[in-house]
């Protein structure tokens, strides 16, 4: 007999949400998709409306549930994964938040954790959560609203506001008030969770200025979340499973073993190595963080995150037009000049791992009268690679051993990017059948919880690769060479006046 149990996967992401209906073989049967606004107020700020994600999601959820593929199916639960970091403050009674979403690409708390570096609380900072003192995490940008918004504060002294990252706003909301959950992949990534101990810090809620009563419960990754109100999807369905976008990929990648390392190219790149059960701690300014939390048992990664990698295609579409569709980005970059020596380093937001300059800014360089359209999305693209390639060589120092890279996310599409990636690495490259794997991977966690499968191992069975890439020769030194220089320019360029 046919299973015709499925997972309900949410995955609410940097530009869009969508809703993905899996069944147990982890094939989509369903999916739904919308993009929503995004808000750049002043310079390195970046916002969403939390409505307007939650409006986006209630209408892919309510598509994929009313589509026909649905039809005779069971939903056994929902697994739900979503942008880290992002943060919103929220009323409790009335559900509806204080401000705007303040979003993990954001930088209007740079001078705050400079001041705190500044102060000597960093290896505090670091020793407790993995993190560094830097505006990507949610601690600094939870008390910039406390302190910006009329009353804030007060109300949440008086315990009248919630702090979550989307996640947890989404449970609440889903659920009807009635639960304040995340679990403990996203917890890691506030800067106010301690990732040994699996609980919050009451000397990083001192530190940071943040009061736990605004805090979520903070849940296994397979756990269970309550249920939806029925009023939303015309029954109740149990929220079974959660994890942070870059974990939940990991998970759908199946990394389980120590040592197994993906790479994600969605608005960000995020490279991340299972490391069992040992914390290891970087030598090389990549972040410790949890994997995943089954059982009670942790499991922690090693990860490097680079904040523009989609964007910057997003960016050659809608901010400067020299592209019509994402798509086309390979071609272009095919029929580029393989000698045109156009460098881009597209640090609009900042530079992540291995740099964390939250001040560079983003340059073009190397044009000449030749340069065009193909050059620049192929140095657009390139500039994605070398970024991987900077994050590879940090956890190579910190004494991980790389043989090969699991690749997903849009841009890993582009067979163009994938063979330069592979080349420029020396590694093989491989690419999996089912490519959205952040919200495969919370619908297997939810399948852990609702019984779908039995173990990580039943789970590791559905993974199936769609392209591998071998590396073929390529001049790296020469090319590497030049982008290391640029990204030196747009670091002295942007601290000049400092």
């Amino acid at each position: 007999m046919t299973d015709k149990r499925c997972i309900l996967a949410i995955d609410q992401g940097t530009t869009s949400s969508r809703a993905i209906l899996f069944d147990r073989q982890g094939n989509a049967v369903a999916s739904s998709q919308y993009e929503f606004t995004q808000h750049f107020p002043d310079d390195g700020w970046v916002e969403h409306d939390p409505e307007e994600i939650w409006d986006t999601t209630l209408r892919a959820v309510k598509d994929v549930l009313a589509s026909d593929e649905a039809n005779g199916r069971t939903v056994a639960g929902i697994g739900i994964t979503n942008q880290r970091e992002t943060t919103v403050i929220w009323d409790r009674t009335t559900g509806k938040p204080v401000y705007n979403a303040i979003v993990w690409q954001g930088r209007r708390t740079a001078a705050v954790c400079r001041g705190l570096e500044a102060a000597g609380h960093l290896e505090q900072v670091r020793s407790k959560t993995g993190l560094l003192l830097d505006p990507y995490f949610s601690a600094t940008k939870a008390a910039w609203i406390l302190d910006n918004v009329t009353d804030a504060r007060r109300a949440a002294e008086a315990g009248r506001l919630a702090f979550g990252t989307i996640d947890s706003f989404l449970i609440w909301r889903l659920t009807g008030g009635a639960i304040h959950a995340t679990d403990a992949t996203n917890a890691s990534r506030t800067s106010l969770f301690n990732i040994e101990k699996q609980c919050w810090d009451k000397e990083l809620l001192s530190l940071f200025n943040v009061p736990h009563s605004i805090l979520p419960t903070v849940k296994d990754c397979a756990d269970d979340y309550g249920s939806t109100e029925p009023a939303l999807f015309g029954t109740a369905i149990p929220i079974c499973g959660v994890a942070g976008d870059q974990q939940a990929a990991a998970l759908g990648q199946c990394c389980f073993q120590e040592g197994s390392l993906k790479s994600t190219y969605g608005t960000g790149c995020f490279a991340l190595v299972n490391t069992g059960d040992k914390i290891v701690r970087s030598s090389n300014r990549l972040l410790t963080t949890v994997g995943y939390r089954l059982g009670g048992e942790v499991t922690y990664a090693l990860e490097g995150s680079i904040f523009v990698a989609g964007a910057a295609v997003q960016w050659l579409r809608d901010g400067i037009g020299i592209l019509e569709d994402a798509k086309q980005s390979g071609s272009h970059a095919q029929a580029a000049d393989p000698n045109d020596g156009v460098v881009v380093v597209p640090a609009f937001t900042g530079l992540g791992a291995p740099h964390w300059d939250p001040d560079a800014r983003g340059a073009i360089l190397g044009m000449t009268r030749a340069t065009g359209r193909e050059e620049l999305v192929k140095a657009t693209l390139q500039s994605v690679c070398f970024q991987t390639y900077d994050l590879l060589e940090a956890m190579r120092q910190d004494g991980v051993a790389i043989s090969q890279l699991k690749v997903d996310g849009g841009m890993i599409a582009n067979n163009w990017m994938s063979q330069f990636l592979a080349d420029l690495l020396d590694l093989t490259v491989e690419r999996p059948k089912v490519m959205e794997t952040t919200a495969l991977g919370a619908a297997y966690l939810a399948g852990l919880q609702a019984g779908l499968y039995s173990s990580l191992d039943d789970v590791e069975g559905n993974w199936r690769l769609d392209k591998s890439f071998k590396p073929e020769p390529l001049d790296r030194n020469k090319l590497l060479s030049r982008w290391h220089r640029a990204v030196d320019s747009v670091r002295s360029f942007a601290h000049q006046d400092q």
